[in-house]
């Protein structure tokens, strides 16, 4: 039998194994160790209980399996700071304001006045998710602290407050450059609660987005601010309320008069000014022969490579039969190609060879073509008087092209040192 002591009790005596009574020694009234409490969650604060933070699961939207919660947004547009045409995007910093009313906040308050919080309480509650469709980058601002506010009233009703900038896509339309006008929109849209959970609308309606008086471009006169909402469409998760902020832009034409077209009208009409000074007062027509040589320069170029192209048509369109002899100026293939060419019949055998011959003496192709061309020639009475013109016009175009990438680059440089 077992006996307990009284006062500083102990268990007895205990059968052991081997018929044997043992004595255990340990107090039946130790103390129970208490919890440590968890160091990884934060205290919460007196007004953090007053809301009852730790009694809710705020991982559930509010009225979670009810109707479709509604959600008010309005923006105020703080600047509309970049339009890029190479990137097709425009960057536009803006103050977004989220209002819905979550029962689980509310508090007793005799005096009937809101909370305002920073953004440590928001990740301790549920907010809307919302983000910004086709945007490439955005960011919360945060000097000198995150630009977030959360404000509480006594019945629940939340305003969630963000200063945000974003980067987003604008599909822009060039045809009628530069007297064009460009739509973009700002796109917001919830991420994961489509229409039957969360109800997205313009608190105010149109009234709901405020801009700065003060907003300007450069480049754009922006006509336009106004406010539009739709249903997206996505065929794996379903229907989205999704809201428009759209703003037109109509382009300054005066910015590329000044920028474009009035530079390079002063420029030509720069050159015009040595017609009225005297031909003996050299320092003063200096600059002007300068800036009037450098466009001939230009001009020359593009006229060289006019009448490289006219004597080629021209001479091609007159003798059909060399137009045959330039398709097939290539490097030949064999012996074969070669017998083909110098007897002045071609079969498609012949001319799939030609694009494998090299010499081996590393003759140039064209010279070794014309050579070609000419033994066919003497084989034919026929071809001779094809003769000169397809030299000639050989002389004539390849000619010109070789002799300008000497002549062109050597005349401008020597101008450059004589100046």
């Amino acid at each position: 039998m077992v006996g307990i002591s009284k006062g500083k009790s102990t268990l007895g005596q205990v059968l052991s194994g081997s018929g044997c009574l043992r004595k255990l020694s340990f107090p039946l009234s130790s103390p129970i160790p208490k919890r440590s409490p968890d160091i990884t969650k934060s205290p919460l604060t007196k007004s953090e209980q007053l809301l009852r933070i730790d009694d809710h699961d705020f991982s559930m939207r509010p009225g979670f399996g009810g109707p479709a919660i509604p959600v008010g947004v309005d923006v105020q547009v703080e600047s509309l700071d970049s339009i890029s045409e190479v990137d097709m995007d425009f960057t536009m910093t803006l103050y977004l304001r989220h209002y819905w009313k979550d029962e689980r906040l509310a508090f007793p308050s005799a005096s009937n006045l809101s909370m305002t919080f920073d953004g440590r309480l928001v990740k301790k509650i549920w907010v809307p998710d919302m983000f910004f469709v086709h945007s490439k980058r955005s960011f919360i601002h945060d000097t000198t602290t995150d630009n977030v506010m959360l404000r509480v009233q006594p019945d629940g009703q939340v305003l969630y407050s963000l200063r945000v900038t974003v980067t987003a896509m604008c599909n822009m339309d060039f045809s009628r450059f530069p007297l064009d006008t460009q739509t973009c929109s700002l796109e917001i849209e919830s991420y994961a609660y489509t229409e039957d959970d969360l109800m997205l609308y313009w608190k105010k309606g149109n009234d709901s987005l405020k801009t700065d008086e003060r907003i300007s471009l450069s480049q754009f006169l922006i006509q336009e601010f106004h406010t539009t909402t739709r249903l997206a469409f996505y065929s794996s998760t379903g229907w989205y309320n999704r809201l428009y902020i759209n703003f037109t832009l109509r382009r300054h034409i005066f910015f590329f008069l000044l920028q474009t077209y009035f530079p390079a009208t002063l420029m030509v009409m720069l050159s015009w000014v040595s017609f009225w000074i005297d031909r003996r007062a050299v320092p003063a027509r200096a600059v002007d022969i300068y800036l009037w040589v450098s466009f001939v320069f230009v001009f020359l170029s593009v006229l060289e490579y006019a009448a490289v192209n006219y004597l080629t048509t021209m001479k091609l369109s007159s003798h059909p039969n060399v137009l045959l002899r330039s398709q097939l100026a290539c490097p030949c293939g064999s012996s074969q190609s070669g017998a083909a060419m110098l007897g002045g019949s071609y079969s498609d055998g012949a001319v799939n060879d030609l694009g494998s011959y090299v010499r081996e003496d590393g003759e140039k192709p064209d010279r070794m073509m014309g050579r070609l061309t000419l033994a066919s020639e003497r084989s034919s009475p026929q071809r001779q008087s094809q003769r000169s013109s397809y030299v000639s016009m050989r002389i004539d175009t390849h000619a010109i092209d070789k002799y300008s990438r000497i002549i062109f680059p050597a005349a401008y440089i020597l101008f450059n040192l004589i100046y």
